[in-house]
């Protein structure tokens, strides 16, 4: 696996990282021990970026995150997340970027992961309530420290990303990106390239569009994340499958996953773009490293690019709620 840098700040990681919320939260059962062996799995193959926040679970994929790299934390880097209220009920209230807050989720995230740092500190989503200054602030204080060692942002918009820059540079934006999912390259890709800020794309399979796996929403079991997701009803559903066969074509010509096809085009977009597919199976991983062995050519990429060009996705890209939280 080869490595890339995220921002100028030295945070180097391998090219393809692993998104362990599906461990356990949103999408179907869980099986922790079959989780540990992934990420077990994942350091084998080279995999050094692991990506978990406070509120999965809540609180549970840190738990299981920590667990997990028992022994090998000297080998990984850890990223996780701040900026979510979580009640006493175990429900998020919605976003709190307080400077207390960020300090106290600090600690907490240290205790679970078993560490006594954080590799990478993302805010979860902007907080209009609190200057994004005061959070950057707080954060360069918290890497003074020691307990973290590099800031990201996820899903925070243009002006927010330059504010924040100024007060402590930012080494990685996180925010959904794909083949089908195309928002951020009008606007924010340039912000991040002339910044020197590295991307880290979730959400990198489309939520399994780009893998020829989704089902309608009403497939999906109660509390799958999917079924609430607009995108997976009704003609959105039967709109977006079809944008989707042109990796599917593609990737049956070369004799590959169309997974394997959609991540392969994400890593051809820059040594500054490190994809997080999510899974909690060895057997989709494997498949996941795999692509960064496929190489498109010009031809391939001129094809996907026209194919699922931006804007292509039927339907929003959540319900009202999350797209309330978005700062774009």
């Amino acid at each position: 696996m080869l490595k890339r840098r995220l921002g100028a700040q030295g945070l180097e990681v391998s090219e393809l990282g692993l998104g362990c919320m599906g461990m356990s939260q949103s999408y179907g059962s869980f099986d922790d021990a079959e989780s540990v062996a992934t990420v077990h799995r994942a350091i084998e193959l080279g995999v050094t970026l692991f990506d978990t926040a406070e509120v999965y679970g809540p609180f549970i994929n840190e738990e299981l995150l920590g667990r997990a790299l028992a022994g090998k934390r000297d080998r990984v880097v850890i990223a996780t997340k701040f900026g979510f209220d979580i009640q006493r009920s175990n429900r998020t209230g919605g976003v709190d970027s307080r400077p207390e807050h960020i300090r106290a989720v600090a600690e907490a995230s240290l205790k679970r992961l078993a560490t006594d740092h954080i590799d990478l500190f993302y805010q979860h989503r902007v907080d209009p309530a609190v200057p994004i200054e005061d959070v950057a602030g707080t954060v360069g204080e918290l890497i003074r420290e020691g307990k973290v060692r590099y800031f990201g942002l996820s899903e925070a918009g243009a002006a927010n990303i330059r504010r924040a820059h100024a007060v402590q540079p930012i080494s990685a934006l996180q925010s959904e990106y794909s083949l089908w999912e195309r928002g951020l390259e009008s606007e924010i890709l340039p912000v991040l390239r002339e910044l020197g800020i590295g991307l880290v794309p979730f959400s990198p399979l489309g939520r399994g569009f780009l893998t020829g796996t989704a089902q309608r929403a009403e497939d999906y079991p109660e509390g799958d994340f999917r079924r609430g997701d607009p995108r997976f009803q009704g003609e959105n559903f039967t709109a977006n499958m079809r944008a989707a066969d042109a990796v599917r074509t593609l990737a049956d010509t070369k004799g590959v996953k169309p997974g394997q096809i959609a991540l392969a085009w994400l890593l051809h977009r820059g040594k500054d773009v490190v994809p997080i597919p999510g899974t909690k199976r060895r057997t989709y991983l494997e498949e996941n490293v795999a692509a960064s062995d496929i190489a498109l050519g010009d031809e391939d990429l001129a094809g996907l690019d026209e194919a699922l060009r931006p804007g292509i996705a039927a339907g929003e890209r959540y319900g009202s709620a999350g797209l309330a939280m978005l700062d774009r």
